[in-house]
């Protein structure tokens, strides 16, 4: 058995070293693929390599013939058998690989997204000319038969739009796109989330610059773990090791490091040589530790504060996910909220007892104390209205056997009412969460874990129908961005954009002119700096041309979001230690 375990030794290295090299050159290509002056002058080089991995894949795949053990062999031979035919079968997904590569690179697009895009350009082309003709005959339609020609009108629109929107969902998964953006987010999330646990665990927390963060603000779980997040960005930005003060949480007396993961296994003591209130990060650069105010009192307001985002992930951000500002908050909570293996196990627990599973859509309806100060009262049919709509999207993907509705809401009342109204539908809700939610239990340890269970049943829905102004709906969104690789477009919001407390003006930049069609409108020309104030969700959003000065409507379509860059720190000795872990 010697000969053979020397060769298999040898085959080993030669796959190892062969698939190494495909993915420097597979990097290679999606890191140059938008640039596309570069990966012409390499493209020569890139197919050298490719035909030399072709030989090299030949070669292994004659040894490996000629090396076959035939049947009836002893129990050595039959396992050199097994990792033979495995060698073989990772040599048939390789040769596949290489196809596919010489697809990418010499070849253009694949089949499967040059079809798709077709596709798409004729569904939007058709959904023009139907339009057109079908509102020219609801203009000369009687008065009487209007109203029905125009529900069928929009029941036809919907059904041509879902066909868009699916073509655009299987266009993005299509020729491995959807493949390259699971690992892509993975290695840019594992990268961030690495370089906060290099600062979050000194070597000596004595000699650590640290910013202290007291948890105790006085409004809702939700608002206070934003409150963290903000404080967290910021130790981020000023490479201070954030020190988390919670005793005596308002949720939880024992403090954050009950329900969660501690902020640190290395520095968790705020003492230090010098300490000062926070005055500005050019100031306090020779104070140890540094108390920072809550973001309503911060003065001078560093530049990293949301919607910004790192200037070093802004490329690969921008490539990635539909907003890169949520990504970006998203990691800071992935951080905070990894569950205590108590609360691990009481979220598999309440898992199993409710019987959640896929397909299912969540909604989150707030009552009580938002209705009538910051947000409007919407019944539970503007919630079901759109959550039709999306189960009618997924149908179109995948087997709905029952249309389930993840209920997270503070009003005990709600889920029979919901029941009633929409016996069709299956109802998932925890009634005991709604009434930990109200106003006379909101600040205990049982509603703590009413409000967490929530959240993360929301985070884990297919879609959230809920509303950007409660702070709860926001969490849940953030934490779906780190479940999926993109899901930024997984939510309906009845009222507000996203938005972060505190946040940066959020402005966006006009790609097409618009001229006013009514004095509610502004003129926009491109490159127009708009401060948004909000989407109306008709098509028009509301913002002010800061040129101009003026405040108005404009259509969504003619603008693009402006992400805002910042020179973080980029923290390069994390990162040499995660690239000595991968080897």
């Amino acid at each position: 058995m010697r000969p053979w375990a020397g060769s298999w030794r040898w085959i080993t290295l030669v796959l190892l070293a062969w698939g190494t090299l495909l993915f420097y050159i597979g990097g290679h290509l999606v890191r140059d693929s938008e640039h596309p002056e570069r990966s012409s002058r390499e493209l020569s080089k890139i197919l050298a390599k490719l035909e030399r991995l072709k030989q090299q894949n030949e070669d292994l795949r004659r040894m490996a013939e000629s090396l076959r053990i035939p049947d009836g062999q002893a129990e050595a031979g039959s396992l050199a058998a097994g990792r033979l035919r495995s060698l073989e079968d990772q040599l048939t997904r390789a040769k596949q690989k290489i196809h596919s590569f010489q697809k990418l690179t010499g070849d253009g697009p694949g089949p499967t997204q040059e079809e798709l895009r077709r596709r798409v350009e004729n569904g939007v082309k058709e959904f023009w000319y139907f339009v057109r003709s079908e509102v020219k005959k609801l203009a000369n339609a009687e008065i009487s038969e209007r109203l029905k020609y125009a529900d069928t009108l929009l029941q036809d629109l919907g059904h041509q739009e879902r066909s868009i929107m699916t073509d655009l969902y299987y266009l993005s998964q299509a020729d491995g796109v959807g493949e390259w953006r699971t690992k892509e987010a993975k290695d840019v999330s594992d990268l961030v989330q690495n370089r906060i646990t290099y600062l979050q665990n000194p070597p000596d927390c004595s000699k650590a610059r640290k910013l202290v963060c007291n948890i105790n603000k006085g409004c809702g779980y939700g608002c206070q773990l934003h409150h963290v997040v903000y404080c967290f960005m910021i130790a981020y930005g000023t490479q201070r090791t954030l020190i988390l003060e919670s005793h005596n949480w308002r949720y939880a007396p024992g403090g954050w490091e009950t329900v969660f993961l501690p902020v640190s296994n290395t520095c968790t003591d705020r003492s230090g040589a010098t300490t000062g209130h926070w005055s500005g990060e050019a100031h306090d650069k020779d104070v140890q530790v540094v108390e920072l105010p809550i973001v309503d009192s911060l003065h001078p307001r560093p530049p990293y504060l949301p919607l910004a985002i790192p200037e070093d992930l802004a490329p690969r951000l921008h490539r990635l996910h539909g907003d890169p500002s949520v990504w970006w908050v998203s990691q800071f909570v992935k951080y905070l909220v990894r569950p205590q293996t108590w609360l691990e196990k009481e979220i598999q627990q309440t898992t199993a007892k409710l019987g959640f599973k896929h397909p299912i859509i969540g909604v989150h309806v707030r009552r009580t104390d938002k209705v009538g100060t910051e947000a409007a009262f919407h019944p539970i049919e503007e919630y079901m209205l759109h959550v039709e709509e999306q189960f009618q999207n997924l149908a179109r993907r995948v087997h709905i056997d029952k249309k389930r509705v993840y209920l997270a809401t503070d009003d005990p009342s709600l889920l029979q009412e919901a029941k009633t109204k929409y016996p069709e539908y299956e109802f998932i809700s925890d009634n005991s969460i709604s009434w930990s939610a109200g106003l006379h239990n909101r600040y205990t340890e049982n509603s703590l874990r009413g409000v967490i269970l929530d959240i993360h049943f929301l985070s884990q829905t297919d879609f959230l129908v809920c509303t950007f102004s409660s702070q709860v709906c926001r969490v849940a969104y953030e934490i779906m961005q780190t479940l999926h690789p993109d899901a930024s477009s997984f939510f309906y919001s009845l009222d507000d954009i996203y938005y972060f407390g505190g946040q940066n003006a959020h402005n966006q930049i006009a790609i097409y002119p618009h001229q006013p069609r009514d004095s509610e409108d502004i003129v926009l020309e491109p490159g127009d700096v708009i401060g948004v104030a909000g989407n109306h969700w008709d098509g028009y959003s509301k913002g002010i041309n800061r040129k101009l000065g003026r405040t108005g409507l404009y259509p969504s379509y003619k603008v693009k979001e402006k992400i805002e860059t910042v020179k973080y720190p980029t923290y390069p000795e994390a990162d040499k230690l995660l690239s000595s872990q991968k080897k």
